[in-house]
């Protein structure tokens, strides 16, 4: 009797390694790993080589780099999801993505189950369980670290004694996780918040104090809130997150310190690197500000905190999630123009923007010649305005006490 099948996915670190095995004895099933191509920049046929050296019985490898970013990645800037107004969600978005095309493995390759290496205090198990168990319910979900409770010492040993190859050692310091929208690093030194990051915790940005002393200017394309040029080339949506990495992490852009409240609830220090992140979400920003009514720009502040919380927490394909972007998509109608950034040292500033649907006009702001506000309607607007706000104090605050009367809101020297 053929025995089940169950869909890992496969980073080839310690932790997805040990677990191939470790499901072959403890749960007698047949692993095929899955990894995910989200721009990680990691081998990916050594990869798969070693999940097949390691026990699986298949490894698949799927590119997902334009699904990750026309998918999750633009809504996500349309949206303006900052978790915590600091955080761009690089591993976040990734999670969805991955557990969606682990679904789909799984009914390609007839499997029962599905499995994560996330710990019991992470974030990304809630991502991974709530959105299988949302997309195929039927499934059943292995998470091997949440149950072992093994030290990273008693770890490295099973996979000594399995004759598992791991990069990993007691020494290694950090936790990385990393895709297109961005980097991730915690544990070691991190893990105190009064400590300033070490030098070696970053890899894709110069420090700012460092890089170039001349400034670079950018100019950015959008059409309908989605990047689409780069001084004035058009790009593809990989290539140009790309390059916008490359630029904003040669002048100290993207650097992230944040000590975050987690989903499972404690507090985690964590660094984030993410240039192009950060520079289009500073730019399409802009721009919103020029294209956008007053009321359009209120409220999008309470949704795309609200948006942000929904994919940080794992709630990707509710149906609140879903009726929240079909807002978004609306607004995103006439978000197109070119929005110019200056990188300087870690710093991102916008120094010029324009669009064909700006709100913006210059005859109405001007106080030169040319105006064309009307001055003389100010007189009955400021009346109509305040009117509610006259009635109101005629009828009930000035009839109450002196002291009690709205002049007085601050006290004053005599009332101490």
């Amino acid at each position: 009797m053929a025995r089940e099948k169950v869909i890992l996915a496969y980073s080839g670190g310690l932790d997805t390694s040990v677990a191939v095995k470790w499901i072959n004895e403890t749960y007698n099933m047949d692993v095929v790993t899955f990894t995910c191509d989200l721009g990680q920049g990691r081998e990916l046929d050594a990869i798969k080589e070693k999940a097949i050296k390691t026990g699986a019985v298949d490894a698949i490898i799927e590119d997902a780099r334009n699904l990750f970013v026309d998918n999750f990645v633009w809504p996500s800037l349309m949206a303006g999801t900052m978790y915590e107004g600091k955080y761009p969600l690089a591993t976040a978005l990734g999670r969805p993505l991955i557990a969606w095309r682990m679904v789909e493995a799984a009914k390609e390759h007839g499997a029962t189950a599905v499995a994560h290496g996330c710990t019991g205090k992470g974030n990304d198990q809630v991502r991974f369980d709530v959105s299988v168990q949302t997309l195929a319910p039927h499934l059943k979900v292995i998470a091997p670290v949440r149950e072992w409770k093994w030290t990273r010492t008693e770890e490295l040993e099973y996979a000594r004694k399995h004759g598992i190859e791991v990069d990993a050692t007691k020494q290694s310091i950090y936790s990385v996780d990393q895709n297109l929208w961005g980097r991730s690093v915690e544990a070691g030194i991190l893990e105190n918040p009064w400590i300033a990051p070490p030098a070696d915790a970053y890899k894709w940005t110069t420090d700012p104090l460092t890089a170039p002393d001349e400034p670079v200017e950018v100019v950015i394309e959008f059409d309908q809130g989605r990047p689409t040029h780069i001084d004035g080339e058009p790009m593809d949506a990989v290539p140009l997150i790309e390059k916008l990495n490359e630029i904003g992490g040669a002048n100290g852009v993207g650097r992230i310190d944040h000590v975050e409240n987690r989903l499972v609830g404690i507090k985690s220090r964590e660094i984030y690197e993410a240039p192009a992140a950060v520079i289009l979400h500073h730019a399409h920003k802009e721009l919103e500000f020029l294209t956008l009514s007053r009321q359009a720009q209120r409220f999008n502040t309470y949704v795309s905190q609200t948006c942000a919380d929904i994919i940080y927490d794992g709630l990707w394909f509710s149906a609140f999630h879903k009726s929240l972007m079909a807002y978004v998509s609306e607004t995103q109608k006439f978000v197109s123009g070119h929005v110019r950034v200056q990188l300087y040292k870690g710093k991102i500033t916008a120094t010029g923007m324009k669009s064909e649907y700006s709100l913006y006009s210059e005859e109405l702001a001007t106080y030169e010649e040319g105006d064309k506000f009307p001055h003389e309607t100010a007189i009955g607007f400021i009346k109509i305005h305040g009117l509610s706000q006259q009635t109101q104090a005629r009828q009930q605050l000035l009839k109450e006490e002196p002291s009690m009367r709205p002049a007085r809101i601050m006290p004053s020297a005599d009332d101490k």
